[in-house]
C-alpha cells in the first residue's frame, strides 16, 4: 500500500500499485522525492530573473504610459508595486509545493475537487498558451532577424523568414522542455547572468542619448488635470495580472525547492526588482530610438535589429533568443503541460502535455502567423492586446489565488491528504462546489460590471476585488453551508 513518509519540513508519498491504478494518478504529476528537491535560492532567484527579462516586461513601461496615461516615473513606481503585491501569493502558494511536493493542478483538488480542478486548471492553461505563443512569435522574430543579417537572401523573404523563424523557435523551445526540470534549472541558472550583463551594457550604451531630464518631465497621456491615482491603480491591476498566471502555478517550481526559506528568498531576490530594472531598460531604449533612428521603437527585437554592426547585432539577438526561451520554457510550457495531465492523466503525460501547448499556441497565434505570411489583412497587432488581455484575464485568476490561499492556510490548516489527492472517493470530492461557486460568483460580478458599466471600478481592479472575493466566499462557503472540515493531523503523519 501507497504511504506518507515525513523528513524534517517534507512530506513524501511512496507509491505502489494500488495508487497507480487511480484514474487521477499519473508519474509526471506525482510529489517530487525529498531527493530531487534541490532547487536553491539562487536557482530559485535565477529562475525569476530568466522569467522576467523578456520582451513583454521591456515594453510594460511603453504599456502604461501609452494606454494607461501614466508618467514615465508613475510607470516604473507601479511596477515595482505590482511586483511586490504579486510576491504575496507567489509565496503563500508555493508553500504547499515545496511542503509536499504537489504541482499545481493536484494542488487545486483540494480546493476544487478531484474532477473540478479542471476548470481553473484550464483557464490557466490556455492562458499560458497564449503566451507561449505571443513569446515564440518575438523569439522567431530575432531568429529572422539573425539569418537575415548573415544571408541576404533570407531578408527577402520579409513576413514568412518570421513565420519560418516561429518554427524554428517553436522546435527549440519543445526540444529544451522535454528534457525535463533538470534542462530547465540549467538554463535558468546559465541565462540568468548573461541577461543581467546584456542589459546592463543595452543601458549604458543608450543613457547618453537620452535627455533624462525631458524623459522624466513629459506629461502624462491623459485629460489635463485628471487625479492620478485611477489610471495608477487600473495599471497597477494590469501588472499585477503580468505574474497572476505564476501566482497559481508557483508550486510547480517550489516542488523542486530545498526549503521554504529557499523559495522566499528566492522569489524576493529575483522578481521585483529584475521587472523594475528591466521595464526601466525598455522605457529608456525605447526613448533612445528616437534619436539612433529617427522613430520610435518600442520592441527590443526590432531595435536590436537596427543595430549596423553584423556581429554585435547578431549576439545581441541571440541573448534575446535565450532570454525567451528561459521564460517560454518556464512560465508557459511547463505550467499548461501539467494541467492538461490533469485532466486527463492516463492519456496525457508530461511531453504529450508539453506538445499539445505547442500546437495550442500555434493555433493561438495563427491569425498573426497568416497575417505575417500575407494570407489575410489585419491591423491588430500584438502589443495592442496587452492592456486589455492582462486586465481580463487577471479578473479571471484573482479569484483562484484567493481561493487556493484560504484553503490552504485556513480551510486545511496546511495539510494535504498526499494519498487522497491522488484518488476519487477519498476525503476530497469529486467536485468541491465551495470552491466553484466562489470562482464563479466574483467572475459573474465582474462581469456584469462590464457589460453594465456600473461599477466599473470592480473590472479595472479585476485581481483585487477577484482575490478578495474568492477568499471571502470560499471561507464562508467552506465553514457555513458545505461543512469542509480540516485535514489537520488527517495525512497520516504525527
Amino acid at each position: 500500500m501507497s504511504k506518507i513518509v515525513k523528513q524534517g519540513e517534507f512530506v513524501e508519498l511512496e507509491v505502489t500499485s494500488d495508487l497507480k491504478a487511480s484514474p487521477v494518478y499519473n508519474d509526471d504529476l506525482a510529489p517530487t522525492k525529498i531527493a530531487e528537491r534541490s532547487w536553491s535560492k539562487w536557482h530559485i532567484m535565477s529562475l525569476w530573473v530568466g522569467m522576467a527579462i523578456c520582451v513583454p516586461t521591456y515594453t510594460l513601461g511603453a504599456v502604461l504610459t501609452s494606454y494607461f496615461g501614466l508618467t514615465v516615473m508613475e510607470s516604473l513606481w507601479t511596477i515595482l508595486a505590482a511586483n511586490v503585491i504579486v510576491l504575496i501569493p507567489l509565496i503563500l502558494n508555493a508553500f504547499p509545493g515545496t511542503k509536499f511536493g504537489v504541482p499545481f493542478p493536484i494542488l487545486l483538488r483540494s480546493s476544487f475537487g478531484i474532477y473540478g480542478s479542471n476548470l481553473p486548471a484550464l483557464i490557466r492553461a490556455l492562458i499560458a498558451c497564449g503566451w507561449f505563443g505571443i513569446q515564440t512569435m518575438f523569439g522567431g522574430l530575432a531568429i529572422h532577424l539573425i539569418l537575415a543579417r548573415f544571408f541576404p537572401a533570407w531578408a527577402t523573404l520579409g513576413g514568412v523568414g518570421e513565420v519560418l523563424g516561429f518554427a524554428i523557435f517553436w522546435v527549440m523551445n519543445i526540444y529544451v522542455v522535454v528534457q525535463g526540470s533538470t534542462a530547465i534549472k540549467i538554463l535558468e541558472t546559465l541565462a540568468a547572468p548573461l541577461l543581467i550583463v546584456v542589459g546592463v551594457g543595452l543601458l549604458l550604451w543608450a543613457f547618453p542619448l537620452i535627455d533624462m531630464t525631458a524623459l522624466l518631465n513629459a506629461p502624462p497621456k491623459r485629460e489635463v488635470g485628471a487625479g492620478a491615482w485611477s489610471y495608477i491603480f487600473a495599471g497597477l491591476t494590469a501588472m499585477v495580472g503580468f505574474w497572476a498566471t505564476l501566482s497559481l502555478n508557483i508550486p510547480d517550481f517550489s516542488r523542486y525547492a530545498k526549503s521554504q526559506k529557499d523559495q522566499i528568498w528566492g522569489q524576493i531576490l529575483g522578481l521585483p526588482l529584475t521587472m523594475f530594472l528591466f521595464a526601466m531598460l525598455g522605457v529608456v531604449l525605447t526613448a533612445a530610438s528616437s534619436s539612433l533612428f529617427g522613430e520610435t521603437i518600442s520592441d527590443p527585437v526590432t531595435l536590436i535589429g537596427r543595430i549596423d554592426s553584423p556581429i554585435l547585432g547578431a549576439f545581441a539577438l541571440f541573448i534575446i533568443i535565450v532570454a525567451t526561451i528561459s521564460t517560454n520554457a518556464a512560465a508557459n510550457i511547463l505550467s499548461p503541460s501539467n494541467d492538461f495531465q490533469n485532466a486527463f492523466p492516463k492519456v496525457i503525460n508530461f511531453k504529450r502535455g508539453v506538445y499539445l501547448t505547442g500546437v495550442i499556441g500555434i493555433i493561438l497565434m495563427s491569425w498573426e502567423l497568416l497575417r505575417k505570411a500575407g494570407v489575410i489583412q489585419s491591423d491588430v497587432s500584438l502589443e495592442s492586446i496587452y492592456s486589455n488581455w492582462l486586465l481580463s484575464y487577471s479578473c479571471l485568476l484573482g479569484p483562484i489565488a484567493g481561493i487556493m490561499i484560504v484553503d490552504y492556510f485556513l480551510i486545511r490548516k496546511q495539510n494535504i491528504h498526499l494519498i487522497d489527492i491522488y484518488r476519487v472517493g477519498g476525503v476530497y470530492p469529486k467536485i468541491n462546489w465551495a470552491g466553484i461557486c466562489s470562482f464563479l460568483i466574483p467572475v459573474a460580478i465582474t462581469t456584469i460590471t462590464l457589460i453594465s458599466g456600473v461599477a466599473q471600478w470592480v473590472y479595472n481592479y479585476g485581481w483585487f476585488v477577484g482575490s478578495a472575493m474568492g477568499g471571502i466566499f470560499y471561507y464562508l462557503l467552506s465553514t457555513k453551508i458545505f461543512s469542509i472540515s480540516s485535514l489537520e493531523d488527517s495525512h497520516g503523519i504525527k
